[in-house]
Order: structure tokens, then sequence, then C-alpha cells
């Protein structure tokens, strides 16, 4: 059976509990909460051993082949303006079609939300290299820990000879373990899908949202559906775009429905490898540094997120110069959403309104019931940028094995 069908089975069985269980059932004791934690705990199991011993063949085999610059120019291109497209498509949405005023709440701020910036340099080269491998969510210092492993291994071929074959062992191993989570993944689909289902039937009642949420589903279609085969035709000058769309669709149900970008990537790794035929040493590189810089689906939903909370304050229409702010603001603040795998969105507009100030300080509060659900597409946008840039960069450098549609999994 198709990896996407098993997927998609337990993301019916988990809207099924959804509409048959009592929801007073389900939250009972928080067993439901407990559940879709373990599913979410039990798909990022594998990610960081993997990612250490593949992460560091893939950086010498790039280096020795002299691609590593190339491959890393491509992914700061693809990273930039994808952000930027996406930030732009979601401000041109929001000041096309007005979307009806929230009511303003009389909550207060219980919460405040900083990006410590110091913090997260001091965690790239921590005192002992080894605690990189201890960072579960924020994955930058496993990546530098490995990268610099890698390199070292291409300059001194002689020397590093045993250790690159012991290390693409392991790095064998761990992907054949991650086979098998990528299927139980698929039984963790029921609690994660059952969660998400009864967060938005919940906010769907109430109707306030239901205009930014087809908003968002809009932008979604036309990024995935329209805007990425395009790019695909014209870079790649591939016949059939929309099968890289159909490799992704097991990675968009676990991003969408978990809002978890280290989630989403364990469960985009086999698609890129094993469906797209992109070579080890460009995909497990691509993938993870697309997975903590290129949240261009958190800048997209940021902008028109803040644009609706000026709104729902005040009838007066926005200035050149506040639209300029939010996207730039949008932009920046998404590039330093690695440590947020989660709730991205609902961070970076925080930040915003303590900045923006003018009485606006809780304003992110308007927006908190729906947050679940605006997530879900940002981390959804994210994981299909995440696919398509990894096919692309592996067809600009050459490391694809191309296969037939029979051949996906």
């Amino acid at each position: 059976m198709k990896l996407w069908i098993k997927y998609l089975i337990g993301c019916l069985l988990g809207f099924l509990a959804a509409a048959v269980i009592p929801a007073d059932v389900l939250q009972s004791k928080g067993i439901l909460d407990f559940l879709t934690t373990l599913s979410i705990n039990a798909g990022r199991y594998i990610l960081i051993p993997l990612l250490f011993f593949s992460v560091t063949i893939a950086v010498c085999n790039l280096r020795e082949t002299k691609q590593l610059f190339r491959v890393g120019l491509l992914s700061l291109l693809g990273i930039v303006l994808s952000t930027v497209l996406f930030t732009g498509i979601g401000a041109a949405s929001v000041l096309l079609v007005k979307l009806p005023r929230i009511p303003i709440s009389i909550d207060r701020i219980t919460e405040t939300v900083t990006f410590d910036i110091k913090d997260m340099l001091l965690k790239l080269f921590p005192v002992n290299g080894f605690d990189a491998l201890k960072e579960g969510a924020y994955l930058l210092p496993l990546l530098v820990f490995s990268g610099f492993a890698g390199a070292a291994c291409a300059a001194e071929k002689s020397v590093s000879k045993p250790m690159v074959n012991v290390f693409d062992s392991i790095s064998n191993v761990f992907y054949i373990i991650l086979h098998f989570f990528s299927d139980l993944i698929a039984i963790g689909m029921i609690a994660i899908t059952c969660s998400w289902a009864i967060t938005y039937r919940e906010v769907y009642a109430t109707g306030t949202f239901n205009s930014l949420f087809l908003m968002l589903l809009v932008d979604f279609l036309l990024i995935a559906c329209g805007i990425y085969p395009l790019l695909l035709r014209l870079i790649c000058k591939e016949k059939y775009p929309y099968k890289v769309l159909y490799a992704s669709i097991a990675p968009i149900l676990a991003a969408f429905f978990s809002g978890d970008t280290n989630f989403a990537l364990v469960t985009a790794m086999r698609p890129v490898k094993e469906s797209l035929g992109v070579k080890r040493r460009v995909g497990t590189v691509v993938q993870p540094v697309f997975a903590i810089f290129a949240r261009g689906g958190a800048a997209l939903t940021t902008t028109i997120s803040f644009v609706l909370i000026l709104r729902s304050y005040s009838s007066m229409g926005i200035s050149a110069d506040d639209i300029m702010w939010i996207c730039g603001m949008s932009i920046l603040l998404s590039f330093v959403l690695g440590t947020s795998t989660t709730g991205g969105t609902y961070t970076s507009i925080m930040v915003m309104c303590s900045m923006y100030g003018r009485g606006k300080e809780a304003g992110y509060l308007l927006l908190k019931p729906a947050m679940p659900v605006i997530c879900a597409f940002a981390a959804a946008i994210d994981v299909v940028t995440m696919v398509f840039a990894s096919y692309i960069i592996g067809h600009r450098t050459k490391c694809i094995d191309q296969k037939t549609l029979k051949q996906f999994i």
C-alpha cells in the first residue's frame, strides 16, 4: 500500500473518531492529548540520530564532488525568494479581499515572547560539541556539528576512510529504522487528526474565522497546485510537474494536522528519496535547512493575520508604510523560527504586536482560538516548499535518479 494512502486512512479514521466519539470522552483525563504527543514524539524519535550520521556523509560527498557551495547557494536563493514571494501573496490576498473584522477581546496579555538571538547563536557552539545532539527541536546546532565533521572527512580522506564507512553504514541502518517509524506514523495520524478535528470544529462553529480559513486554503492551493508546478516547468523543464505534488501528499497531511515542521521533515525524507529520486547527498542537507529557515508559510500567515488584527481594531485603512513594515517583519521573523517547530505564526504575531505597540500589544489574542488551524496551513506550505526545493536543487545539481509513478512509495 502506498505511504500516502496509509496516512490518508489514518486521517479519515481520526475524523471519524472525532465525529462519533463525544468530545468530552476523548478529552477526559487528557488521553487524546497524550496519544497525540506520543504520536508526534514517536515520529520525531529517529530524526536526530539519522540527521547526524546522514548529514556528515552528505557534506563529505558534496565537498568531494565540489557541489557543496552550489547546493548552499541554491538553498539560500530558494529560501529567500520563496519567503519573499509568499509574503507578497499573503499581503495581496488580505488587501484585495477584505476579511470580516474580529470582535475585540477584553482579555489581557498573559504571556510575552521574544527572540533571543544571542542565545540562538550561542547554541551553535555549545561548550561540548556533543550537546548539539541534545537539541530536540532546534536542528541548526546539529547541522553545524555534522557539517564540520563531513568537511573534515573530505579534507583528510586517508585518515577518515574508516570513519566514513562506519557513518555510512550507521546512516543506512537508521534509514531502515525510518521505514518502520514512517509506517507507524500512519497509525499516530488517527490521534493527531482527531485532536485537530475537535479543535477545528469548535472554532468553525463560531463562524468568526471561516473567511480567514478560506483565504488560507486558496493561497495554499495557489502555491501547491499553481506556482510550484509552473516553476518546475520553467526551471527543470519537467513534463509532469504534478508528480512532485503527488509525492508530497503524505508530508502535507502530516504537516497540516500536526503543525510540526520537524515531524513533517521526518515524513518527507522517504518520499523525496524513494519517490522523487533525490540523492542522499542533496536531500539530506537541503531538507533540514529548509525546515529551519524556509518558513514562507509562516510569513504568509503572519502577514494576513496581522493585517486582520489591525483592521479589527480600526476601520481606517492601513498605510503603505504599515504594509511595508508588516511584510518586512514577517520575512525577518520567519528566518529565526528555527526553535519554534510548532506555532511559529503565533510566536511571530506576538512579537510583532509587542513591537508595533499603539494599543495593539494584546492583538494576538484575537486570533488565539484559530491559531491551530492557521499554523496548520503555514506548516503545509512550508513542507511543500521543502519537497519542491529538494527536487529542483537535485535537478539543477544532477543528483536525481528519475522514478516512474509506479515506483513511488
